[in-house]
């Protein structure tokens, strides 16, 4: 079985600042799944996707350490496919690594919209942490309804948006967009994990979510 991780291209936010994927998001699932499936790595631009800076400087747990190091992680990054490039026929799942990035420019891009409707729609897993879900807001069912309308689903949440001073930086809210589209927005405290589950619609509300988001993805693959 196979998991395509798609990360952002975007490397600055609306106001100028460094942006970019965050290393957790990414470091905490892949070493649950890899060990089990074959893992790639996508992007809008293909190789070599620029991580957030802060993000680096902020987590230093092992993990996230050696994802930077990793010479089988550096392969991948430099080996990463343009989203225009991909078939969903190719991967039993999809998940999308967070960081403000994806709000700049997977959840505008008509080829990225396609690909995860693509996913959701052939009934495979379809997952995201933290701003990942941004990702999936043009996402629609094949008759023309939002992926999230009538779902449970979580992201970073408002309050934890304002508590970093990050609301003017991005061009939406993604609690508030998971809302306007009829999806039923679940929250737990600032920076606690949270993963919602529904149906092979999977995501996680912030950081501390991804190790738990990737546990929720190894255990719905190996029930497939």
């Amino acid at each position: 079985m196979s998991i395509l991780f798609v990360f952002t291209s975007a490397d600055k936010n609306l106001k100028g600042g460094q942006t970019g994927w965050y290393l957790p998001e990414a470091a905490h699932p892949y070493y649950v799944l890899a060990p089990h499936f074959k893992v790639d790595f996508a992007s809008p631009k293909g190789a070599n996707p620029p991580v957030d800076e802060g993000s680096v400087k902020n987590f230093t747990d092992k993990e996230s350490v050696e994802f930077l190091k990793d010479e089988t992680v550096k392969a991948k990054f430099t080996s990463a496919k343009k989203l225009s490039d991909v078939d969903a026929k190719d991967y039993d799942a999809i998940f999308y690594v967070g960081g403000h990035g994806p709000v700049l420019d997977l959840a505008t891009d008509p080829v990225n919209i396609k690909l995860a409707s693509d996913f959701y729609n052939a009934g495979k897993i379809t997952s995201a942490v933290c701003h990942g879900p941004a990702a999936l807001v043009g996402a629609q069912t094949t008759d023309g309804k939002s992926i999230f309308a009538g779902k449970k689903a979580t992201g970073f949440s408002n309050v934890e948006e304002e508590k970093i001073e990050a609301v003017e930086t991005i061009p939406f809210l993604l609690e508030d967009r998971i809302k306007y589209l009829g999806g039923e927005y679940i929250k737990t405290d600032p920076w606690q994990p949270k993963v919602v589950v529904d149906g092979h619609l999977i995501t996680g509300q912030n950081p501390a979510s991804a190790l738990p988001l990737g546990e929720a993805l190894l255990k719905a693959l190996q029930s497939k």
